[in-house]
């Protein structure tokens, strides 16, 4: 996917939002689906070398430019923030730490996108709705989990789970950093090469821990379970060739405060696919928390839509 300068399609904008707010609400499923059988540095390396390799083939044969240096340095440091520490966090987390926990804290990163974003400051800072739809959405997003977060809460390890928490506000803040960097210095104008680059980077990244954490000693690859296979595909094709890609050429074309809407959007989508293809019920406090971040979202956007009416009072 090529980044279309000044002026993208809408038609490219609206699928690579709608990729990025389904596919990746659909991830935290088929990650936990995934660690019932393979460990989770061995899951992160498997997950992105391969994505790696298959998109090496592809933009290969496209005739991207890909081997320089310049082009490279700026999306492996992307890469290891992102995919190894930002991702990386949630699927060791996710081991022990409830997934609607990990959720709502993963959420705060659309917050630190505001705050890391300095030469955007003046612009977000005094934006009211912005700023009003990030604070909305991440309530919207505690709103949602509240009930299952109650119930959690005694289940807890005191000690281990805080750190795990500790872990996922770092995993978001680096999300949030790797995100900008990726926006301010990329080194391609091909989301297909920066992201080839990106997965190859975190893939890599990852062996060692197969190796530290005694996870080669237990892994036995004869005996991991067909779903765990089919989950781990799917988080390849998916989670991370097709909405990592479209999520990096967003962030080329987007503003951040806006493409990091996904954070409260991906919960909503994790909590409906639950109730249409896993029979889960939803309650009227779940109903109202899915309705303030859609809320959210539209205060996030909303100037967007003011904008026409406002040229000759833009700042």
């Amino acid at each position: 996917m090529q980044s279309e300068n000044k002026t993208p399609s809408t038609l490219l904008v609206v699928l690579a939002f709608a990729t990025v707010y389904i596919v990746w609400g659909s991830t935290y499923f088929f990650i936990q689906r995934a660690l019932h059988g393979l460990p989770p540095f061995f899951l992160g390396a498997f997950r992105f070398i391969v994505a790696g390799l298959l998109m090496l083939a592809w933009t290969l044969a496209q005739g991207d430019k890909l081997f320089s240096w310049k082009i490279a340095k700026p999306a492996i440091i992307t890469g290891l923030l992102l995919l190894f520490v930002g991702n990386g966090v949630v699927i060791w987390v996710e081991q022990f730490l409830p997934s609607a926990m990990v959720a709502i804290m993963v959420s705060s990163s659309p917050l630190w996108f505001v705050l890391l974003d300095k030469p955007k400051w003046s612009e977000n800072l005094s934006n009211r709705s912005t700023i009003l739809g990030l604070v909305i959405g991440f309530a919207g997003v505690v709103l949602l989990f509240s009930e299952k977060i109650m119930a959690s809460m005694s289940s807890l390890n005191s000690s281990r789970d805080l750190f795990a928490m500790v872990l996922v506000v770092l995993g978001s803040m680096a999300w949030a950093g790797g995100s900008l960097y990726s926006k301010y210095n990329s080194g391609s104008d091909s989301a297909t090469v920066n992201s080839t680059w990106q997965m190859f980077a975190a893939g890599i990244a990852f062996v060692p821990g197969i190796f530290i954490s005694g996870e080669y000693t237990t892994l036995n690859l004869a005996t991991v379970p067909t779903d765990t296979w089919l989950a781990a595909t799917y988080l390849i094709f998916f989670g991370s060739i097709a909405g990592f890609s479209a999520y990096v050429w967003l962030l080329k074309v987007q503003p951040a405060t806006k493409v990091s809407t996904y954070a409260y959007v991906n919960p909503v989508v994790a909590v409906l696919l639950g109730i249409f293809f896993a029979g889960e019920s939803i309650t009227p406090m779940q109903i109202s928390g899915l309705i303030v971040i859609l809320a959210s979202v539209l205060l996030i956007n909303l100037h967007k839509y003011r904008k026409p009416k406002q040229v000759a009072n833009a700042y």
